[in-house]
């Protein structure tokens, strides 16, 4: 954990350098047209008449990206590129690099997280503080190595699913529970082949998890069936934390914390990505990342330690043997 919380001052450090880069409107690229989040998130930044619009920037260019071997992208590529075109008058590169050259700060979009390392090499080596949205890669491997290149080049990046900041999950937050003892969070997480079994969805509900519980996960433990995973973590302190992702449909994410004072439940809500949106401008107008990247690194182990407890018949995993074993 010691060189995690070094890779996050260290990432501190050199944020802060980048802070009021930019003097006016921010032009921001998206790579990856793969995703309804680009249309969802080009609507509240580009479109002033929209009840949620956050002013200070504006998408302006894009890469296609894609992977053939999903159908949630490869059926949904073009379709999101036209409406980008079309509708909000983004430019559309051919390449990453030629990209980055027209503009201030970029949004990594693919919903494939496997191609996030290589798509995010140029915009590091271009100087630009980027967003890399959930999964931030398809490996944890990949994940430590996302980070470790971004410190490297002296650029700003962070990652967070919307959950973390939507607006029931917000007042949850500030309720006085005392010293917070353990939390369950629940939601959907339907699974995809090429990836890590939380990474996919439940990458959400342990979002709002780690949102709650902070980093200090120790081991994990997971029960799987069909249908549902239950994945217990236990955290320094002898503080617990379980995620329960459900396969079935019409699930809805629910976070219930219990402290040494009382218990809190979060609220269901009129939840959105604006406020998710208002954070990432907020993070290239500063520099300053709103998630340390040992949380979100300590998150994917997290999920990581989950397969391997399954691939052990849910025994016990060790947070540390897992990142360990990545850093090899």
């Amino acid at each position: 954990m010691k060189t995690m919380m070094c890779l996050s001052c260290c990432a501190l450090c050199f944020s802060v350098l980048s802070a009021g880069a930019f003097a006016g409107e921010i032009r921001i690229g998206m790579i990856g047209l793969d995703t309804s989040h680009v249309e969802a998130f080009t609507e509240v930044l580009n479109n002033p008449d929209n009840p949620q619009h956050i002013a200070g920037a504006k998408v302006v260019a894009a890469f296609k990206g894609g992977s053939a071997d999903i159908e949630s992208s490869a059926t949904r590529v073009d379709g999101y590129t036209k409406k980008l075109e079309e509708k909000y008058g983004v430019k559309i590169y051919g390449t990453i690099e030629e990209l980055c050259k027209n503009v201030d700060a970029v949004m990594l979009e693919s919903v494939d997280g496997r191609p996030h390392l290589e798509q995010a090499k140029p915009v590091f080596a271009a100087k630009k503080p980027v967003f890399i949205d959930k999964p931030v890669a398809g490996s944890l491997r990949d994940a430590l190595e996302i980070f470790r290149l971004a410190k490297e080049a002296g650029v700003p990046c962070f990652s967070s699913s919307s959950y973390r900041y939507y607006p029931s999950m917000v007042e949850l937050m500030k309720k006085d529970v005392g010293e917070v003892r353990s939390c369950i969070s629940s939601g959907p997480c339907h699974l995809e082949p090429h990836h890590p079994d939380l990474y996919w969805y439940g990458v959400h509900p342990t979002e709002s998890l780690f949102t709650v519980m902070g980093t200090g996960c120790e081991t994990v433990v997971r029960t799987n069936t069909p249908d549902t995973d239950v994945v217990t973590g236990t955290w320094s302190g002898g503080r617990v934390g379980v995620l329960y992702g459900i396969r079935t449909s019409g699930t809805p994410h629910k976070v219930t914390i219990y402290g040494s004072k009382a218990v809190a439940e979060q609220e269901q809500g009129n939840d959105s990505y604006a406020p998710l949106l208002g954070e990432i401008i907020k993070f290239f107008q500063t520099g300053v990342a709103p998630v340390p990247a040992e949380v979100t690194i300590e998150m994917f182990a997290f999920m990581e330690a989950a397969d391997e407890s399954k691939r052990q018949g849910g025994a016990p995993v060790k947070i540390s043997d897992v990142i360990a074993k990545a850093r090899q």
